[in-house]
């Protein structure tokens, strides 16, 4: 697949452990259920985006950039870890940031402010916008005589979502070696790369996975989109003759609730579920409200008892701690 020509740099902790969730799995009742813990990506506290930044930063790098400019949510962790990485490679950051600017900084914010980042709050959630002001900010500096390197939302690029079509091919290795066959994978999705790397890897290996997002917040039809046009874009890349037809992608988008970045009862269950029975924390804006749909995907019998499915975790720890009204108050299962 020609990954081994693009120019990438060395951030994550990989292979990430691929575990069993025995208890979860009783409780549930089946099916067999995995975990793959690209939460333990080792680069600013974990988390899926560690992958994607080794070939982008690679390609940085090979630029000659001197500044990394990058948008996201005010508690993002494409943000968060960009500017980690950015800092191990000696780089400026830039992070043009969707919200209110808070009173006091928590979760990835806060990170951000320890990793030296600049943070330029907007208050807009509009992607054009988004995208529109980095294009500003990448025009200011270059007029300073900078050379940046933008970064798109989420790092869902053709090049980011290589990555995760390794990662594909290191679970299938973990799998086979385990003797496992895994019938399924669940993550979350919102800006499709991971999705799309996973998509284009398990087609690649006919390994007859069906890879199912849980939209964070975006409709299913935006998912969608964001996944085809990335399943493009990498298959221009590697020259491969592969299509993301909308009834090839499993996006689901009934566990969002009220809108990104907000909790659901259901997710808060999810977190203190998996916290209580497999010591593993989710957090509340992907993981959580992946296992909440996962969960019910299991109860309303969508998977046989006798199947495998391995729940992709990417991160999102520090968003806990922006959160912490919403998890504290206790409940028994």
């Amino acid at each position: 697949m020609q990954l081994g020509r693009f120019p990438r740099v060395k951030l994550a902790s990989l292979p990430t452990p691929l575990e069993e969730m025995p208890r979860l799995t009783e409780i549930l009742g089946g099916p067999r259920l995995l975990i793959k813990r690209d939460d333990l990506t080792g680069l600013a506290m974990g988390g899926n985006k560690a992958r994607k930044l080794e070939f982008l930063l690679g390609e940085a790098r090979s630029r000659g950039a001197d500044v990394v400019v990058t948008t996201g949510a005010l508690q993002s962790n494409h943000a968060r870890m960009t500017a980690a990485a950015a800092q191990k490679l000696g780089l400026r950051a830039i992070l043009v940031l969707s919200g209110e600017e808070p009173a006091e900084y928590q979760g990835n914010l806060l990170l951000d402010a320890l990793f030296g980042a600049e943070v330029r709050v907007i208050q807009s959630e509009e992607e054009y916008i988004l995208h529109a002001t980095m294009e500003d900010v990448a025009r200011e500096l270059s007029r300073e005589g900078h050379r940046p390197y933008l970064i798109p939302l989420g790092g869902s690029t053709g090049l980011g979502a290589c990555a995760y079509i390794e990662a594909a091919l290191e679970l299938l290795l973990q799998a086979n070696a385990m003797g496992v066959a895994v019938d399924a994978i669940v993550h979350a999705t919102s800006s499709g790369g991971t999705q799309a790397g996973l998509f284009v890897g398990t087609k690649l290996t006919q390994a007859h996975i069906k890879v199912v997002g849980i939209s964070a917040g975006p409709p299913r039809e935006v998912v969608e989109r964001r996944v085809a046009s990335i399943v493009e874009e990498v298959a221009r890349l590697l020259q491969l003759d592969l299509r993301a037809h909308p009834d090839d992608l499993i996006v689901l988008d009934g566990y969002v609730g009220d809108g990104y970045g907000i909790p659901t009862p259901q997710c808060i269950d999810a977190i203190r579920l998996l916290a209580r029975t497999e010591g593993i924390l989710l957090d509340p804006v992907y993981t959580g409200k992946a296992m909440a749909g996962l969960i019910d995907l299991i109860r309303q019998g969508h998977f046989d008892p006798s199947q495998t499915v391995v729940f992709w975790h990417t991160g999102g720890i520090p968003a806990l701690f922006a959160h912490a009204r919403a998890l504290s108050a206790p409940k028994e299962f």
